[in-house]
């Protein structure tokens, strides 16, 4: 039910209106405030923060009942990134968000990857609009990534959401911290240490080509996770989530300017 004096939550994914991670993060953050779910009306992975015009943005809704509750859902044609400004210029005026969540998402989102991440570009879309924004996903297997898999449990993963969340809310944090991308173990309790850390330069991700005879064939290229874990620095989401156990915690700032010594730069780029 709404409630006009709490947090208004925007919540969304790139893995689709259905995904299961969506669910346990709403219930989780409906503790919270006021929760919207709007969400990709089909799979979205990989998706970044991009636009692509050829998306319809057609918006459905429908009414479920979760728990004895209701809830009003809205499906859009669109990326995770055009569901958030879907939401937030026609879904939820006069109301706008306190927060936008996205996730819960099958599969990690590590280092260099997360400008290819549906989830991460719709927080940072939701950033964008001056919201404090939160990115979650939960390490599953592979075969898992593409799914709506009942198998996977999201309890973890939706305490840490609901634990940052309320973070984010209630409290202030550095001008140029835009987004908080939460990475949670696949053995993770809501007891799991989480730490601060900052994302890899290492890909994680491996891009694979497509198997094919010939490039006339139908063929897109496909993704392969590293054997060796151990390659990634400590103090990384990777080393954190997947070599100490923990739930990494990294501040993402939309500011994507190289820290650099800006007079340093310009004497080597101007000399001849």
């Amino acid at each position: 039910m709404e409630n006009k004096d709490r947090p208004q939550i925007l919540l969304t994914n790139d893995d689709g209106i259905n995904s299961p991670g969506l669910w346990a993060a709403a219930e989780a953050l409906s503790a919270l405030g006021y929760v919207w779910v709007a969400a990709p009306r089909e799979q979205s992975s990989g998706m970044g923060r991009s636009m692509p015009s050829s998306s319809d943005g057609i918006i459905t809704t429908q009414t479920l009942t979760v728990h004895g509750n209701e809830w009003t859902i809205y499906a859009v044609g669109g990326t995770p990134a055009q569901v958030v400004q879907h939401a937030i210029l026609e879904i939820m005026p006069p109301f706008t968000p306190d927060l936008v969540v996205a996730g819960v998402n099958y599969g990690t989102n590590f280092g260099t990857g997360v400008t290819i991440s549906g989830t991460v570009g719709a927080a940072l879309e939701g950033a964008s609009y001056n919201v404090p924004a939160l990115a979650v996903s939960l390490e599953t297997e592979h075969k898992y990534h593409l799914t709506h898999s009942t198998e996977i449990d999201f309890k973890p993963a939706a305490y840490f959401t609901a634990y940052f969340a309320q973070k984010l809310l209630t409290r202030q944090f550095p001008e140029d911290m835009q987004v908080l991308k939460i990475e949670v173990p696949a053995r993770a309790s809501i007891h799991t240490e989480w730490e601060l850390t900052r994302l890899s330069r290492m890909r994680f991700y491996a891009a694979t080509a497509p198997q094919r005879k010939s490039w006339a064939e139908p063929g897109s290229t496909g993704y392969a996770e590293p054997t060796d874990t151990s390659i990634f620095a400590p103090g990384t989401d990777v080393h954190a989530t997947l070599i100490e156990g923990k739930v990494a915690v990294t501040p993402i700032s939309l500011d994507m300017t190289a820290h650099v010594d800006f007079a340093a730069l310009e004497k080597s780029l101007r000399q001849e």
